[in-house]
């Protein structure tokens, strides 16, 4: 091969031309992007907004000058591929600065043109005041505007990664902000119950939260715009930010005649190949496939780009190297909390129809003797035949990303929930715990399935029957700081040895503690008496975070 073209930079795009110069050193290699900036970090763009990462020259991760140096290959910046002819192998190139056009042969050629962010169909919404955030220049438009401006109050429309790093963003430049989501929940990737422990989190902050609130249209007034909102309300704002979204960026794929997936995507194997022999495609543009279902996904994440790059690369030069398709690991931060999540969430698992069980932890993110230790709530989702593991969940302050790092490993690893409880972590009080968190929801899983434990959900204490009575073992003052369940009875799990007899003999009891710990411990206790009896897995805790309403 002689001549490799690579139609876009940042994470894929970048990736494959550092990766092929490696392999080969004779290869022409030619790198074309439409925009002034060939590798930067989008990921840190809220932050230097925000004022976090002070320099903006931090973000830029390449130039055309340093990867010429350092890597041989000719970046073409302000220079868009407006078309692709497979017979002829070439490509048409438009220099966004001179006007020229010309052609440019190949012999191989990589597709990474990325995402581009979604546009609703909402009237007015293309003002001088509305942005999205997707490049550098989006992000100095946005500076410019609150410096210029400077907007007393700002909206973002959209609860997603972006949608909430620029909430925070715009909070810590003391701009008071709303945050609209047409869902019941922000962070789409984790459920319900763990998002509203984020919602709090947001509320708390002072964030005006507006849940399955969708914006209809807009106008500008002044210097500001009128919102009018989908719940038949209206605001005014000085900024408004669309975050709803992004899909793949195929117009050259579509105008070449490559095959197009059902979900919008670029169809390729798993050797990031399209229908054409002779392109890849990689990042946030094609269609991966999930490594858990096989089913096909949208999943537009950094990691996975910058790893089908090199793939694609090796695969340029012979190595016939597959991509071990995508878990969608993925971390937020939302102001002192950190959500996490890896594999496949329970409205996911629903609609695939995959049998599991689930259970919540709630500890500590260090020894809890050791100053500084906060909570970490974890879910995990399991296999009900064979226990392995199918997803995880975390929020918390700090030791998040640990916990669904290692998570992910033991996802691509297939372990089960009974290796979790064997899982040797590294532990001194400042850092974990000897029974860490991870090991904690191993334990309980596992005796779940070995039938050591019957566990019962919100949902099962919310369709309490006439068979059933509630069992809550926390302390009285406990109740009067925390809530309790209405109707439950309440004997403290260090009495209830000696008040078995209050409790009826014909009826299931369900549990609850407050994280599930006593619970356990109450469990054993009435099942070893011959009582009927299930436990509240995450106890009141879980029961609140289901029932929270913002």
């Amino acid at each position: 091969m002689k001549k490799l073209l690579i139609i876009g930079g940042v994470a894929g795009g970048a990736s494959a031309a550092a990766r092929a110069r490696r392999l080969n050193e004779e290869v022409e290699i030619i790198m074309f992007e439409r925009g002034e900036f060939v590798s930067f970090a989008n990921c840190g763009l809220p932050y230097h907004i925000s004022g976090e990462i002070a320099e903006r020259k931090a973000l830029i991760l390449q130039t055309p000058q340093s990867f010429k140096s350092r890597f041989n290959v000719d970046v073409r910046v302000r220079q868009e591929v407006t078309a692709i002819d497979r017979m002829a192998k070439t490509v048409t190139v438009k220099n966004h600065v001179t006007g020229e056009q010309y052609l440019e042969s190949y012999d191989a050629l990589v597709l990474s043109p990325g995402a581009a962010p979604v546009v609703p169909p909402i009237p007015g919404l293309d003002t001088p005041l509305t942005f999205s955030l997707r490049n550098i220049p989006d992000m100095d438009r946005i500076l410019t505007l609150l410096k210029e401006s400077k907007p007393v109050h700002a909206t973002v429309v959209g609860g997603g990664f972006i949608g909430l790093e620029m909430m925070e963003a715009l909070n810590e430049l003391n701009i008071d902000v709303t945050l609209l989501e047409m869902s019941p929940q922000v962070m789409a990737p984790v459920d319900i119950e763990m998002a509203n422990m984020l919602h709090k989190e947001i509320v708390d902050k002072g964030i005006d939260l507006r849940l399955n609130c969708g914006l209809s249209s807009v106008e500008q007034v002044g210097s500001g715009l009128e919102l009018f909102l989908s719940n038949g309300e209206s605001l005014n704002t000085g900024i408004l930010i669309s975050a709803v979204g992004v899909k793949p960026e195929t117009t050259l794929a579509v105008n070449a005649g490559l095959a197009i997936g059902a979900l919008g995507g670029i169809v390729v194997d798993e050797q990031m190949r399209t229908s054409d022999a002779s392109i890849y495609a990689v990042g946030d543009a094609v269609e991966e496939f999930d490594f858990l279902t096989g089913e096909k996904a949208l999943i537009p994440l950094a990691g996975p780009a910058n790893r089908q790059g090199r793939i694609a690369a090796n695969n340029i030069f012979g190595a016939g190297d597959s991509y071990n398709r995508t878990q969608g690991t993925a971390i937020c931060r939302v102001f002192d909390l950190a959500v996490a999540s890896t594999g496949l969430n329970e409205k996911r698992l629903e609609r695939s129809g995959i049998p599991y069980e689930k259970i919540y932890v709630h500890g500590a993110s260090h020894a809890s003797y050791f100053p500084g230790a906060h909570p970490v709530s974890l879910k995990l989702l399991f296999s009900t035949d064979d226990g392995t593991i199918l997803g995880a969940q975390a929020i918390g302050r700090d030791g998040i990303d640990k916990r669904i790092d290692v998570m992910a490993v033991a996802i691509r690893a297939e372990l089960t929930v009974y290796d979790m409880q064997d899982m040797e972590l590294t532990y001194a009080p400042p850092f974990g715990s000897a029974k860490d968190v991870l090991n904690q929801a191993g334990f309980v899983a596992s005796n779940s399935l070995k039938g050591e434990t019957r566990l019962c959900h919100t949902a099962d204490i919310d369709a309490l029957s006439d068979q059933q009575i509630l069992l809550d073992v926390r302390n009285p003052g406990e109740l009067m700081k925390s809530g309790a369940v209405e109707g439950a009875v309440n004997i403290p799990v260090d009495q209830l040895r000696g008040r078995l007899d209050e409790l009826p003999r014909d009826k299931e009891i369900l549990i609850i503690c407050q994280v599930g710990l006593r619970g356990h411990v109450a469990y054993r206790m009435l099942v070893n008496h011959g009582f009927m009896a299930k436990n509240l897995t995450g106890g009141y805790k879980t029961y609140q975070a289901v029932h929270a309403k913002f």
